[in-house]
C-alpha cells in the first residue's frame, strides 16, 4: 500500500493518527470481517487500519474528511471496484447511501473523540449495522457500557444499551498516537440488537424521556414525570404506570436500567 501522505494532524478534525502496528491489527482482527463482508472504515487518516482491511472483506468503504487525505485514498484506490472512497462527512451520510444491505454492514474506527457521540448515535439510527467497533475516549467508553447506580451511568449508556450490545474490549494508551492525546483511550465494540427490541416510536419516546431524566438525575422519578417541562404526566397517571410497571417513584433515574426505562416509556406513549 502507497505510503499515505505525512500530513500535520489538524486539531479542528479531532486528529490523532494510530501509529502501533500491534494495535492496528489487533482493532482490525476485532471487527472479524471476512471475504463476504461490507466494511464501512470512518477516517482512514494515514491508514492505520486501511492497510490490514485492504483486500480481505469483499467491499470496502472509508469516508476522510480531510482533503489531503481524502485525495490520496481517491488515487491509491482508483482502479479498485472493491473500494469506495467518500470524502465527506460521516455525520451527513445515511448508511443505506453506503450499502444496499446496512443490517449487515462492519463498522470501524478511530473517529474524532470531540464527535464520538454524534457519530454512535448517527450509526444507530436505523437501519443499524451488524456491528461497530470504535476507537473512543476511555471516559466516554466507560459511560457507553456504564451499569445503572454507578457514576459513569446516564443518558449515553441508556442511549447504547437500550438498541445494542456494548462492551469494552482493551485499552489504548495515549503513547501510541502522534501526535500524543492528553487522553487515554479505549476499543469499544457495539452490536445492536437484531430484530431490534423497541418500536420506532418507543425509541423516540425514550430518547425524550432519558434526556429529561437525566437532566434532573438526582430528583426522584415521581417528581420529574410530574414537573419536567418535557414530560408533565398527570399525577394520577404517573401513578398508575408506576403500578402497572411495580415501579418506585421515588427512585432516581441513574438506577433504573435501559430495559425499565424503555418499558416506561412505552407506557407513557
Amino acid at each position: 500500500m502507497t505510503e499515505a501522505p505525512r500530513v500535520r494532524a489538524r486539531k479542528s478534525l479531532g486528529q490523532n493518527f494510530l501509529v502501533d502496528g500491534n494495535l492496528q491489527r489487533r482493532i482490525v482482527k476485532a471487527l472479524d470481517a471476512g471475504p463476504d463482508d461490507e466494511v464501512l472504515e470512518i477516517g482512514p487518516g494515514r491508514g492505520a487500519l486501511t492497510r490490514h482491511l485492504d483486500g480481505v472483506p469483499r467491499r470496502l468503504v472509508v469516508v476522510e474528511l480531510d482533503d489531503a487525505l481524502a485525495d490520496h485514498w481517491a488515487v491509491h484506490f482508483h482502479d479498485r471496484p472493491d473500494v469506495r472512497v467518500i470524502h465527506r462527512d460521516i455525520l451527513s451520510i445515511p448508511l443505506t447511501e453506503i450499502t444496499d444491505a446496512p443490517e449487515r454492514l462492519l463498522v470501524v474506527g478511530n473517529i474524532p473523540y470531540n464527535i464520538t457521540t454524534p457519530i454512535l448515535f448517527h450509526l444507530l439510527a436505523r437501519p443499524r449495522p451488524a456491528r461497530i467497533v470504535l476507537m473512543v475516549q476511555r471516559e466516554v467508553g466507560e459511560r457507553i457500557v456504564a451499569a445503572p447506580a454507578t457514576g459513569a451511568y446516564g443518558a449515553l449508556a441508556v442511549g447504547v444499551q437500550s438498541v445494542a450490545d456494548a462492551r469494552l474490549l482493551f485499552g489504548v494508551s495515549r503513547r501510541a498516537f502522534r501526535p500524543v492525546p492528553a487522553v487515554e483511550s479505549v476499543v469499544v465494540e457495539v452490536v445492536p440488537h437484531a430484530p431490534p427490541r423497541s418500536s420506532v416510536d418507543d425509541e423516540r419516546e425514550l430518547r425524550v424521556l432519558t434526556r429529561a431524566l437525566f437532566q434532573w438525575r438526582r430528583k426522584q422519578l415521581g417528581k420529574s414525570l410530574r414537573d419536567h417541562p418535557d414530560l408533565r404526566v398527570e399525577r394520577s397517571r404517573v401513578e398508575r404506570i408506576a403500578a402497572d410497571l411495580d415501579l418506585d417513584l421515588r427512585r432516581r433515574p441513574e438506577t433504573l436500567a435501559p430495559g425499565e426505562l424503555v418499558a416506561l416509556a412505552r407506557a407513557i406513549r
